[in-house]
């Protein structure tokens, strides 16, 4: 008698055509002339997991590794960073499990089956990821002679804890996000359900910032003209939750014409690191306050101030904020603003800080369009 999970099993693999098409589709904004590799890289993914699900006692980790290995040095040897790669394991990962949801398989034999999907993502890309970082930091000891071996380890360390944060948070966070699509679809009457499912769906995006803002490469997002009032106003609506947390005001003020070009989505993290410093700064003031205003001054260039009622910045520490690894936080990251200065120099722009006893300004400007 064949069983659910062989059953599933089969239904995954009738479905090959559907999946690979899918997942394809949804690998956007890839590098000109690497569609075809990453086409192939995805149906080699594809096969290898098919053929880890129908032998699951046969431990896969040698070849996978072997895979992963080649995957981190394609991608140094052509220049590319890791991000499309996570972005596609992230897409054929929650395609892989919609379809084990979609089988109707029973809950408890599905929960085996996603796990093992699970294992088998979570091992590629710490291979990956691992011999990335290992190959990447054999160019920065080359490219950043002026950090210091305390910071070199610290880099290294950063990508090691990278690869062990995405293996120990989207594994279940995975898991959970599927098995509450399955609880909607099953049981809608469930109170609560939607509000779980869109608080996950955030806690997936803040995970995705900080592997972002853990690499010094930004990814090669697609330039385009976007209104700076509209992003702040996105951003802002997306911290909600954390600005009620800290139970702070925040002032808002920026002209509607403002338009500038670029990457929107880095944009947005300049915005999300700066005004989540400004909250967890405030946090514990009488009255946290931030203040955003932007204006075109002078005429096309835009002066973008992002303020806060914070402690005073250190002047020791002033001269340095955008450096890595410098934080006045006990236990901040210290490329937060790093990230952000890299990216506003990228939009051929600037980025500054003023720190008084009263409020501490990060001014940004830019050419308008």
């Amino acid at each position: 008698m064949v069983s659910n999970r062989e059953m599933t099993i089969h239904f995954l693999s009738s479905q090959k055509s559907t999946i690979l098409s899918k997942w394809k589709d949804e690998l956007l904004h890839l590098p000109d002339g690497y569609v075809g590799y990453f086409k192939r890289e995805v149906e080699n993914v594809f096969s290898l997991l098919m053929d880890q699900l129908e032998k699951s006692n046969t431990d896969m980790g040698d070849i996978l590794r072997v895979i992963g290995e080649k995957i981190a040095t394609d991608r140094v040897n052509k220049q590319l960073n890791m991000e499309v790669f996570f972005s596609s394991v992230t897409i054929g990962r929650s395609i892989f499990i919609e379809h084990v949801l979609i089988s109707r398989m029973p809950m408890e034999e599905g929960s085996a089956l996603i796990k093992q999907i699970n294992v088998y993502f979570d091992q590629l890309i710490q291979f990956a990821s691992s011999h990335y970082t290992d190959l990447k930091t054999k160019e920065l000891d080359e490219r950043y002679q002026f950090i210091s071996p305390n910071h070199k380890d610290r880099l290294t360390l950063l990508g090691q804890m990278t690869s062990s944060f995405v293996h120990e948070f989207r594994n279940p966070l995975t898991s959970i996000m599927g098995f509450i699509q399955l609880l909607q679809a099953e049981q809608p009457e469930i109170k609560y359900l939607d509000i779980i499912s869109k608080e996950l769906d955030q806690l997936n995006y803040r995970i995705t910032q900080f592997l972002n803002m853990s690499k010094k490469e930004t990814s090669g997002s697609p330039t385009e003209l976007f209104s700076i009032s509209r992003l702040v106003n996105e951003v802002i609506e997306f911290l909600y939750p954390s600005i009620l947390e800290v139970n702070a005001s925040i002032t808002c003020n920026v002209a509607d014409d403002a338009v500038i070009s670029g990457s929107e989505e880095e944009f947005r993290q300049v915005l999300l690191n700066i005004i989540l410093n400004a909250l967890d700064v405030v946090t514990g003031m009488p009255s946290p306050s931030i203040y955003i205003s932007g204006s075109e001054s002078p005429p096309g260039i835009l002066t973008l101030n992002i303020s806060n009622n914070g402690p005073k910045i250190p002047e020791e520490v002033l001269p340095n904020i955008f450096e890595p690894f410098i934080t006045t936080k006990k236990r901040g990251t210290g490329l937060g603003l790093f990230v952000c200065k890299e990216i506003v120099l990228k939009h051929k722009g600037t980025l500054s800080c003023h720190s008084t006893d009263f409020l501490t300004t990060f001014s940004i400007q830019l050419q308008t369009k």
